[in-house]
């Protein structure tokens, strides 16, 4: 029996908890067989951040970025290697870089997806740019901030075109709150958006490759308690829209790593931020979906690796354009048909095929690894860096009892 070795690289900034969760279920994991019986290894490598030269081969199959969204020296990196080196990545580098809220926002208004009305408003303080005070003197008109306001109607969110993790996030109920954000708003460039008002579901899918969770989700909550342990909170055809809409977005993007927020108020779904390319999972987050995400992420990594998957870093646009444009179509008949473009992109029938062959023991791995002391000592280790010294002992038995319902589930499901 022949061997290879794959290398997987983590692009990292201040995370610990996920990344180490990872590098041991992978070397836990052991040789994955193909179809040719070639055993296929695996290893994990922590990205440094060095001087690179542009014809330099990386060492690694496959990285996984949670890094460059900030940091742009590594968002070069990742550019050269796509472009160079055909390195597979979780999320195009690319869109990664122009996928802000904006762009998303448009792209899926584009397909009729049923996005809340949103205006972008200009800045309320200039950029500081030496052409701007001529520009603006002899191009920008004059704007009524209440007259816009009242074309969406209240209640409404200010929130930045670009942003991320709930910053800068204002809802706004009347005209004083509108310019109490504007004025706070400086120099950001912000959008209006219609609020779902007496929604009945928040739903947060966070999608990894090919597969996808669909969680009830509270951001009123404290990040320990936004995600509810809750199943069959959607019935059957508003979840399946609902995976469908993340699925499409990332297909549609290039990104295998990302997570969809979306309302459902009567049974209509709207998404409303679903550009989140460098979604959250920690286990102080996440807790009893923490061991799915990285299942997902191993098997996911494993698949591409093991099967030569191709990056894709082009986009299909107008082949979803085609479908968005079809007069003939319903709404439903779209969706359907984006879930067959999304689901073609992420080979989920090949996916599947390969973790009921290939990956039949992980769950079985990662179930006895939620049962180790070495589990136990990142579970410790993660609450006493998250909270304070007097809150140790209440989340740690707090996230004992969560993880320890997450396997007792995962084993009943092994039989």
């Amino acid at each position: 029996m022949s061997e290879t070795t794959h290398l997987i690289g983590l692009l990292l900034g201040t995370e610990e908890d996920w990344p180490t969760a990872f590098e041991s279920i992978v070397r836990r994991l052991g040789p994955v067989t193909d179809s040719t019986e070639t055993a296929h290894r695996y290893d994990v490598e922590r990205v440094t951040v060095e001087p690179f030269n542009l014809r330099q081969k990386p060492r690694y199959d496959l990285v996984i970025d949670r890094l460059a969204y900030w940091y742009y020296h590594p968002r070069e990196w990742l550019k050269k290697a796509a472009l160079m080196d055909d390195l597979y990545l979780l999320n195009s580098p690319f869109t990664f870089q122009s996928m802000e809220k904006h762009a998303a926002y448009c792209a899926m208004m584009r397909l009729g997806l049923k996005v809340p009305e949103t205006v972008l408003v200009p800045y309320k303080n200039p950029p500081d740019h030496a052409k701007y005070a001529f520009t603006a003197q002899r191009y920008n008109r004059p704007f009524d901030l209440d007259a816009v306001a009242e074309s969406i109607g209240y209640p409404m969110f200010m929130k930045p075109y670009d942003g991320g993790a709930w910053v800068g996030v204002t809802q706004i109920r009347n005209p004083a709150e509108l310019h109490r954000a504007y004025d706070e708003s400086g120099q950001r460039l912000m959008h209006l958006q219609k609020a779902v008002s007496g929604f009945d579901v928040f739903a947060r899918s966070l999608s990894i490759g090919a597969e996808t969770m669909v969680m009830k989700f509270d951001p009123d909550q404290p990040m320990h308690a936004r995600y509810s342990v809750t199943h069959n909170f959607l019935d059957a055809e508003v979840g399946d829209e609902v995976v469908t809409i993340g699925r499409l977005v990332n297909a549609f993007f290039r990104w295998e790593f990302n997570s969809c927020e979306t309302l459902i108020k009567d049974g209509v779904v709207a998404p409303i931020d679903y550009a989140n390319a460098c979604p959250d999972v920690a286990i102080t987050s996440l807790h009893y979906y923490f061991p799915w995400a990285m299942k997902a992420l191993v098997k996911w990594a494993v698949f591409c690796t093991v099967t030569g998957r191709k990056a894709r870093y082009d986009l299909d646009t107008r082949r979803y354009f085609d479908v968005a444009d079809r007069d003939d179509l319903s709404y439903e008949e779209k969706i359907s048909a984006y879930r067959q473009l999304a689901d073609s992109y992420f080979e989920t029938e090949r996916y599947a095929d390969f973790c009921a062959s290939r990956l039949a023991n992980l769950d079985e791995v990662v179930v006895d690894w939620l049962d180790s002391l070495e589990f136990d000592r990142l579970l410790v280790e993660t609450v006493q860096t998250t909270f304070p010294a007097h809150e140790h002992d209440h989340f740690v038995a707090h996230y004992r009892g969560l993880l320890a319902v997450s396997a007792k589930d995962a084993r009943t499901a092994l039989g």
